[in-house]
Parts: structure tokens; sequence; C-alpha cells
């Protein structure tokens, strides 16, 4: 027997679809994850041996084999944990095969059992809910997933056995509500510049109309100061625009809590910062920082500094 189960892989804040196949058969005792796993999938083997025990379950003395299809698409990140997990489980009959079908997992595994947060739930939640699946996510990225749909159907337990005894109606895990990040001290304010008007006046025409701003000027003349004060005279988020950065934020891994800001991005690099950390990239792809300040502000102080800017 075969058992299914549906994750997710990440195209920059596209999920596409992964189907978790695990199968238990007769044959020399081992364990092997095929499709294509980076070093993080491969190490998952002893993640769940240890949080199926935790759980009270054991591995059997067989031939496992785990396939993540399609094989020819790399998998990356401790996000397929759970589904492998839950795809051990249903192979065993600790829960319901047929249950798992309207469901799209993520999450990572800790020793004990319990699902630790990981990245990009948000996009994963999106891509499921366009799907018509529900998902399983770890309880610390609940309130980002419930910002897919209000009537979709999102499970985010605490731990493994939190799962199981939720399809045996003997725990009913509640659905986690949507939450916005409290606003971190007060923004700076233009209202607070004295003087400065035709700075004030270009700030403003920029922000009108979504335009790029070069400033120039000696050491002090207050040029950094009006810039992280362009902000507070943007616009409010649209929905649509909060989507799109808690997107971006939900890859790079910068959603504490699941919680979404309603405030627009405001980033600064480093004029040492590496062309892979400003347009993105890496052995794991992560946003870089022209992606990060999405629909907000990206301030280059000292903008020939900038390796491959000038």
């Amino acid at each position: 027997m075969v058992s299914h189960v549906t994750t997710v892989a990440f195209r920059g804040i596209d999920a596409v679809a992964v189907d978790v196949q695990v199968q238990i058969a007769p044959g020399i005792v081992g364990f092997t994850i095929v499709g294509l796993p980076d070093k993080a999938v491969g190490e998952s083997r002893e993640r769940l041996r240890a949080a199926l025990h935790a759980s009270g379950l054991a591995l059997p003395a067989r031939r496992i084999t785990v396939n993540l299809a399609p094989a020819d698409l790399p998998k990356e990140g401790s996000h397929y944990d759970l589904p492998i997990a839950l795809g051990l489980m249903a192979a065993l009959g600790a829960i319901p095969a047929d249950r798992l079908g309207s469901y799209v997992v993520l999450g990572e595994l800790a020793l004990d059992g319990t699902i630790a947060p990981v990245a990009g739930v948000l996009p994963a939640a999106m891509a499921a809910n366009a799907r018509g699946l529900g998902l399983i996510c770890p309880h610390a990225c609940g309130p980002e997933a419930a910002w897919a749909s209000g009537e979709m159907d999102i499970l985010a337990p605490r731990s493994l056995i939190a799962i199981a005894n939720h399809f045996k109606g003997t725990q009913i895990l509640p659905r986690p509500q949507p939450a916005v990040a409290a606003a971190d001290g007060a923004m700076p304010d233009l209202a607070e510049v004295k003087g400065q008007e035709t700075a004030r006046r270009a700030l403003e025409v920029a922000a009108a109309g979504g335009h790029n701003l070069l400033m120039v000027g000696p050491p002090g003349a207050g040029k950094s100061m009006l810039a992280a004060r362009l902000p507070s005279i943007l616009p409010p988020l649209a929905p649509k625009e909060l989507l799109e950065i808690s997107m971006i934020a939900s890859i790079a891994g910068a959603l504490p809590g699941g919680r979404l800001s309603a405030r627009r991005p405001f980033r600064a690099p480093h004029h040492s910062a590496s062309m892979a950390a400003m347009v993105g990239g890496g052995l794991h792809i992560r946003p870089g920082e022209a992606s990060l300040a999405h629909n907000g502000v990206l301030f280059l102080d000292e903008l020939p500094e900038f390796t491959g800017i000038m």
C-alpha cells in the first residue's frame, strides 16, 4: 500500500504541489527518501524516528521508501518532515489515509514530536485555497495561514499526537485566527522636519507618483533623516499589497508568530551588501533586499559604494 500526502516546493513565492508517496514493504530493513531531496530533507529520517517514538509509534522492521514527486524538482527545506510523518502514520493505520487527501501539509518536527514553525506558510495556504484544499501547518504559523481565506479548513496542531487525536475525534483543533503585528514604536514622521521645503516637496512628489528619488548633498544635510520619513506619507496598504509583501516576508521567514505587518516595508541595506543579498539568491534561494522592499521603500545610502550599481 502507498499512502499519499500533498505538500509544496517553492519557486520564488509560488508554491508548486509535491506528492509525498510513502510505501512500507517487505525487504531489507531501511528508510530511503528519493526525489531530489537536499540535506535538510535527507536528515528528516532521524527526526522522524525520534518524533514518532515520542508519540508512541515505532517504525516497523520493513523497507520504507518515500518518493517526493515530481522527482525532477529539487526539494529544499525542513517543511517536508510533517507530510512524510503523516504519510508514515497513514501507512501504519494510525490516522485515516482518506482524510489526508483534502489537505496540503507542511511543518518541521522536533525530536519530542512537537511541530516547529517553517517559512512559506502563507504562499502555501494561498496555493492550497486556490486548489480547494485545506492546510495543516505548525501552530505558530496558524495566524499567518488564516489570512488566505476566512472559509478555508486550517489545522494548526502543536504536535503529532494532536493531529492523530483530531482525526480520531477525541480532540478538535480550533481554527486559527488571522493576526496583525503590533506597531513597533512610532514611525518617523515627516511632520517632525522643520525647514527643508525643497526636499519635503520632492518627497511628496515621489510618494504621490511612486517615483524613484536621488538625493545629493554634503554629510549632515538630512538625506538619511528625510528618507526614513518617506514611509510616513505613503498611502495605507491595500489588501492585495498587504498579501504581496507578506508572502515575500513569509518565504524569507520574517513573519514572527505568523502576524502580518500593516506597515510598508523600509529597507536600508549597508553598502557592503553582496549582490545576492540585494537581488536574492544563494544556495537556498531567498528574497533579496529589492524584493523585501516591495510596495515600500528601498533606501541605498552611499549609493556609489554599492557593488554593481555604478
